[in-house]
């Protein structure tokens, strides 16, 4: 299997941290090898050794049946609202320690870079840089502060991106919140699932797709959150109001070929419905490893869906992920490297 969607979290000492300064997150992890990542100055969120320990990480992908694993930022770590100069210093430094975490994993783990977005220049300078250094595309956040996805600078990121063969994961970020949806992690169960359906709506309502290079890969974490339960909706609208097809010259719905969302919905009705939306080829395996609330039997869900046939649950567990992102010379040199 290939999980195409997992976090890592560098640790920093008080050097490092100072060097990149207070507003950025850091972890802080005691004597039982668990933490927190901390914000502020204040604990944001518990955390385990797998976040921190690729060592640790690779024996639990063992435990798991997963071959190679991609390992993108903590997405509390995307700092899009720091000063310029300091955000790309950021998204360097920690695209470096991605690559040290990775290193050292006989081929196991593969880095999503991170970008400093809105900067379009240090963006793609900053992509090229890491593709060199071996990752293997780039994680992105649903928005950059203002700046949604069909912006017209993030568009000519994306393209850039296509142009350099660099796989985009869109993970949800920074989602808008009111004081009815504080409780039970509900920013995680509700916000996240509609920043995503929003952020895809967006791209299909404006004609984003149309300004897109066709070579994009471009995929949406958590299933395209709630886009395949709403795309009958947005269909409907398109056809009786003209509002919402001014832009967008196509079926709302068939602008599902145009990107890929991973697997992580966690029941087989639900898969079910993705699958039959997004087709079988462009739903990919993810585990938003190693949190709670991902999946917490990597591969079960597809390999036991009933109605998967076995070419189609190998599409999603590996396949599709082997083209999105351009794997083949990497898993044959990991193969050789294991029959060595």
């Amino acid at each position: 299997m290939i999980d195409i969607h997992s976090h890592f979290f560098p640790r920093l000492d008080d050097d490092e941290r100072a060097k990149l300064g207070e507003a950025l997150p850091y972890l802080e992890i005691g004597e039982d090898d668990r933490g927190f990542i901390m914000l502020h100055g204040e604990p944001y969120r518990p955390v385990r050794r797998e976040l921190w320990d690729p060592e640790y990480r690779v024996a639990l992908l063992d435990e798991n049946g997963i071959d190679v694993q991609l390992v993108c930022a903590t997405p509390i770590m995307f700092g899009y609202d720091l000063p310029a100069q300091e955000k790309a210093r950021t998204a360097s430094y920690f695209n470096d320690r991605a690559t040290q975490f990775c290193a050292d994993a006989g081929g196991r783990l593969l880095p999503l870079c991170q970008v400093p977005l809105p900067e379009l220049d240090a963006s793609c300078a900053e992509l090229e840089r890491a593709k060199a250094m071996g990752h293997v595309g780039v994680q992105i956040g649903t928005h950059a502060g203002d700046f949604e996805l069909d912006s017209e600078i993030m568009i000519a990121f994306l393209n850039h991106c296509a142009r350099h063969e660099m796989g985009v994961l869109v993970h949800p970020w920074d989602m808008p919140t009111s004081p009815r949806g504080k409780p039970y992690m509900l920013p995680w169960l509700v916000g996240m699932p509609a920043e995503t359906h929003l952020t895809i709506m967006r791209l299909i309502l404006s004609g984003a797709f149309e300004r897109l290079d066709e070579r994009l890969h471009i995929c949406f974490s958590h299933g395209g959150g709630n886009f395949a339960a709403q795309v009958g909706r947005a269909d409907n609208a398109w056809r009786h109001r003209d509002i919402v097809r001014q832009d967008c010259p196509e079926l709302p719905s068939s602008y599902a070929s145009r990107f890929y969302c991973d697997s992580i919905v966690f029941d087989h009705a639900t898969l079910s419905l993705l699958t039959g939306t997004m087709s079988v080829r462009r739903v990919m395996f993810g585990t938003d490893f190693p949190f709670p609330l991902g999946d917490q039997t990597p591969g079960e869900l597809v390999r036991k869906h009933p109605q998967l046939s076995p070419a189609d649950r190998e599409a999603i567990l590996r396949a599709n992920a082997t083209e999105f992102f351009g794997l083949e010379a990497h898993l044959k040199t990991k193969q050789l490297r294991n029959s060595a």
